[in-house]
């Protein structure tokens, strides 16, 4: 089993529901999940930085966009086939292309969600 970190924005009502859904699938609680929103928070880059990309670390190995998701994915077992897919050859390229595509919207979905209480 791999030693996952998670860093996480959770004053983003979008990343919120994301990270609830993944500490829900997370049954073995195999994940380490931090919020750096909060100034206490440790970060291992530029605070903001991680804010605007997601990043993960995964066996001590810092990763970013798409590998820090497919590295989340491979530590939860019902998502670890897709993280696993992410290793082939091409995959996480194209990953990676969909995770910039999304950061260019995610601006405009974050304003639609109200925040969780």
């Amino acid at each position: 089993m791999s030693d996952v970190t998670v860093w996480y924005d959770g004053a983003c009502p979008l990343c919120i529901r994301e990270i609830a859904l993944m500490r829900k699938l997370d049954r073995r609680k195999a994940i380490r999940f931090i919020d750096i929103a909060l100034p206490a928070a440790s970060c291992p880059l530029d605070r903001q930085l991680m804010l605007d990309r997601f990043h993960a670390s995964e066996d001590g190995r810092l990763l970013s966009g798409a590998a820090a998701f497919a590295a989340m994915w491979r530590a939860i077992p019902a998502l670890r086939p897709i993280g696993l897919l992410a290793r082939v050859p091409g995959v996480l390229a194209i990953l990676e292309a969909l995770y910039l595509q999304f950061l260019k919207i995610r601006p405009h979905i974050q304003k639609r969600l109200k925040p969780i209480d």
